[in-house]
């Protein structure tokens, strides 16, 4: 499991994430929602060691503390990052960047059996392996993204904003290879604008709003939830 207990974060005197703590189990997939600003990336970039918690927060996997592993250590404990943004080398080769991924020590033995598995949720960078990532579209980049963060070997993905600017068929098909990310036991932490979707694929969620936890339940419960409803799916519940 991996556990963050207490998480505090400041970014100068601007408290962005006060005394959260969020759980997820490996193979369950988690969403974390809320409006911009509310925290959400901070509390992704806090597992990624992107950033440093105050006192007393935890974060631990299967037990054991990662609170203080440098960033590059971090996909080596089982934890691989989608930023917002992507974060692709645009002038390296999709293949490239997938090879990139691979690097952590815990990734080398399966790096063949990942290749595969990425060509086969993705077929279009299968066909474009040698192709410049900067030429390549937005949504392209994003599979080319995750492609690289599942080449580490993760326990848990972490995913930032992942349909952020994308066309809706796009959106569609990340998402069907998330589904079948889902199968191979995988947990997703998921961050995500379009909340239906995001809750389609989800076991539970959590809601935030001003740096904290204001609500938690189970995917079904919260697609019919009248606050969810009406914060971010238009409507009110029957």
């Amino acid at each position: 499991m991996l556990e963050i207990r207490n998480l505090s974060l400041r970014y100068g005197r601007h408290l962005a994430l006060d005394d959260i703590s969020v759980s997820i189990a490996q193979g369950e997939t988690v969403v974390i929602l809320g409006a911009n600003g509310a925290g959400k990336s901070s509390l992704l970039k806090a597992v990624a060691g992107l950033v440093k918690p105050e006192g007393k927060s935890v974060i631990a996997l299967e037990g054991n503390s990662i609170l203080g592993t440098p960033p590059h250590r971090i996909p080596e404990a089982g934890i691989a990052l989608v930023p917002e943004g992507r974060g692709v080398f645009g002038d390296l080769t999709v293949e490239e960047n997938l090879t990139l991924g691979a690097n952590p020590k815990r990734a080398r033995a399966t790096e063949v059996e990942r290749h595969a598995l990425i060509f086969e949720l993705f077929p279009r960078l299968a066909e474009r392996r040698n192709q410049m990532v900067r030429t390549m579209s937005g949504g392209e980049q994003q599979m080319v993204a995750i492609g690289r963060a599942l080449m580490s070997n993760p326990k848990y993905l972490m995913l930032d904003e992942p349909s952020l600017g994308l066309a809706p068929i796009v959106v569609t098909e990340l998402f069907s290879a998330l589904r079948k990310v889902q199968q191979t036991g995988v947990g997703l932490l998921l961050v995500e604008q379009n909340v239906s979707i995001s809750l389609s694929i989800s076991d539970r969620g959590y809601l935030m709003e001003a740096g904290r936890i204001v609500g938690e339940n189970t995917a079904e419960a919260l697609k019919t939830d009248a606050a969810v409803q009406k914060a971010f799916l238009g409507g009110t519940a029957a």
